[in-house]
């Protein structure tokens, strides 16, 4: 079975901004809860002992770390003793894509044995007892995780397998121009099983030449050397879900597809009351599910379709919510109406304030009467009374004066 775990986190999360100007994209908060938890939980629980993160950036390095430590706090979440479960991280070494990151830490913590990779800007779920059983019988190489889209779905973003009738993979076209040039409908998802070789791949004078270039990359570069030079490179069709978050429209995808499919308990959620799911454990937690679920029995407090409550949040009467996601320690006052939304954590939403298909970056303040509709705001943010944001970005720590109209921009 699959025992250790690489999860690379290079790159700056471009395509998430303003999420992720300040933040690294493994802790944007998801379902109220750092993403890179959700992904760690689900490997260990079924079995993932050990993982190597290969952070890369001040921000990757430096809030993974403060969050995660050396894993003890994963081991609490999951009931086991403190030392069951390990997280390493890559040293200071710069990486061009990937694949480097990979070797760096497999030959930095001398791993000689075959390791899961998943990259950090995913959710998802999977049977690695399948996923390891398919890997060793086929005596793979690299076995690579694939999802099939539906038809509905844009197929042109994602690198697209060509494969064998023995699910072979032969290659990858990369983001297919049309439906029509794509061989498949099954897409790399980011998540491989991949045997020690992978240490040795850049030390043969094509390797070496693709490691000086910076062609490090499993998608673009490595996946496609590998399959050139006959190794064995198998595919492993996922049952389950899987998104890719990497930018806010996806984001909000999954956030409420999997709000909407996975049980309380997977949601951490400890009182469930029609569409509401409430977080919170303590007598105080408790408390303040008693007082919502009498406000929204008495009409003081209006609900309807999806709701995730985070810990400690304060609703007052006259509030309306419909599909929305609300974090830890936020305060919503009187008259505002939020739908279709996400309220990152200790954000405060000004009476009469309408959101509508945004994000509310995490500690931001939205003044009295203000709208904000299809918009991303970043952390920190100050938005004065009365203020309109439509179809706009806003970068973390901006202060909006009030009044403002702010319309199809990025305000960086």
């Amino acid at each position: 079975m699959i025992k250790k775990a690489i999860i690379p986190l290079g790159g700056l999360g471009t395509r998430l901004y303003p999420l992720t100007v300040d933040t690294s994209k493994a802790m944007v908060r998801f379902l109220n809860r750092p993403l890179i938890e959700h992904i760690l939980s689900m490997l260990a629980s079924q079995g993932v002992k050990e993982f190597y993160i290969g952070v890369s950036g001040y921000y990757n390095y430096t809030q993974v770390v403060d969050y995660l430590g050396g894993g003890e706090r994963l081991a609490a979440m999951l009931g086991l003793s403190p030392d069951s479960i390990r997280v390493r991280y890559q040293p200071n070494f710069s990486t061009s894509g990937n694949a480097e990151s990979v070797k760096i830490l497999m030959d930095y913590y001398d791993i000689d044995e075959a390791v899961l990779v998943v990259q950090g800007d995913i959710i998802f779920n999977i049977d690695l007892y399948d996923l390891w059983k398919i890997h060793r019988e086929s005596e793979a190489d690299m076995t690579i995780v694939l999802k099939e889209l539906d038809q509905g779905e844009d197929i042109t973003r994602f690198g697209v397998a060509d494969i064998d009738s023995d699910m072979n993979i032969k290659g990858f076209v990369e983001k297919p121009k049309s439906p029509a040039h794509a061989p498949s409908r099954l897409i790399n998802t980011g998540i491989y099983v991949i045997e020690p070789w992978i240490r040795r791949f850049f030390d043969d004078e094509v390797g070496r030449k693709m490691r000086i270039n910076g062609l490090t990359d499993f998608g673009s570069h490595v996946i496609p050397e590998v399959i050139s030079r006959g190794m064995k490179v198998k595919g492993y069709i996922l049952k389950s879900y899987w998104f890719d978050i990497g930018t806010p429209e996806s984001y909000m995808k999954a956030s409420f597809y999997l709000l909407r499919n996975l049980s309380p308990q997977d949601l951490r959620v400890t009182r469930v009351y029609g569409g509401v799911r409430m977080m919170g454990r303590s007598s105080l937690s408790r408390k303040l599910h008693e007082r919502l679920v009498g406000m929204i029995e008495k009409g003081l407090l209006r609900v309807s379709g999806d709701i995730l409550i985070g810990r400690h949040v304060d609703l007052s009467e006259g509030v309306d919510l419909w599909d929305t996601i609300i974090d830890n320690y936020t305060v919503i006052m009187s008259g505002s109406r939020i739908s279709r939304s996400i309220v990152m954590d200790r954000c405060v939403i000004g009476e009469k304030t309408v959101i509508e298909g945004s994000i509310i970056g995490r500690h931001t303040y939205i003044g009295k009467g203000s709208k904000i509709v299809n918009s991303v705001i970043g952390n920190n943010t100050h938005i004065g009374e009365g203020s309109l944001i439509i179809n706009s970005k806003i970068w973390p720590g901006k202060n909006v004066e009030q009044r403002s109209v702010v319309e199809n921009r990025y305000l960086t």
